[in-house]
């Protein structure tokens, strides 16, 4: 089974897709992960999306369709989720004409839907250690000292993409690019399965497995 995770920033995608592929035994498909390892190891698209990331563009559809797509032909007969791919619908459907040679298609949808407030709290509530790497917030999981990592005592950081406004920024981005994808995926007839991610991790998980019909 082919499934792809999507939701706005903080609603859960990295949580989610690792609880899934791990108790199904599938593999996970990021498409950041896939971008590092591609420059790594100075593969031929690794070197091309380098080449616009030197210069602080975005690397295009096609560049990052095609790491897509060569990952999962290695990944045949397996079950795999897609964490946050595609982010548009030129992604999308440049996605399905390069998988349908393979003899491979998108089985199911899973949208993580969730308010704006909950997630601005989650994301620009993030504090963290720059020594130990322990991660709080300030709103849901604040440490004991205010301001002072549990762990050492260092000053927590708040990263700069983290701040309300920025949050805020991100998730009208996502919300303006996204709703033509699904609408996408809803016409395509794939089904799309919309789970509310304002509940816990346990929940959410069982809510996902059960939309897909997988044994937990």
């Amino acid at each position: 089974m082919y499934v792809i995770l999507l939701g706005p920033p903080g609603a859960g995608k990295g949580t989610q897709g690792v609880l899934l592929a791990e108790a199904q035994g599938w593999e996970r498909v990021v498409t950041g992960d896939l971008l590092r390892r591609a420059r790594s190891d100075g593969t031929p698209l690794g070197r091309e999306a380098q080449r616009f990331m030197d210069v602080g563009e975005l690397v295009p559809d096609d560049v990052v369709v095609a790491m897509v797509r060569d990952r999962l032909a290695c990944l045949q007969g397996a079950g795999v989720v897609i964490d946050g791919f595609p982010r548009t619908k030129a992604q999308a459907s440049d996605l399905s004409l390069m998988l349908g040679p393979l003899g491979l298609s998108i089985d199911q949808v899973v949208v993580l839907e969730a308010e704006d407030e909950p997630l601005i709290e989650r994301i620009a509530g993030r504090r963290s250690c720059p020594e130990c790497g322990a991660v709080y917030n300030v709103f849901l999981a604040p440490s004991i000292r205010d301001g002072a990592c549990d762990n050492d005592g260092t000053c927590l950081e708040h990263r700069s993409d983290d701040h309300r406004d920025t949050v805020q920024n991100r998730l009208d981005v996502y919300r303006q690019v996204t709703a033509p994808l699904i609408e996408y995926y809803d016409a395509s007839g794939i089904p799309v399965h919309r789970i509310d991610a304002d509940q816990t991790v346990e929940e959410v998980q069982g809510a996902v497995t059960a939309a897909l019909g997988l044994p937990r």
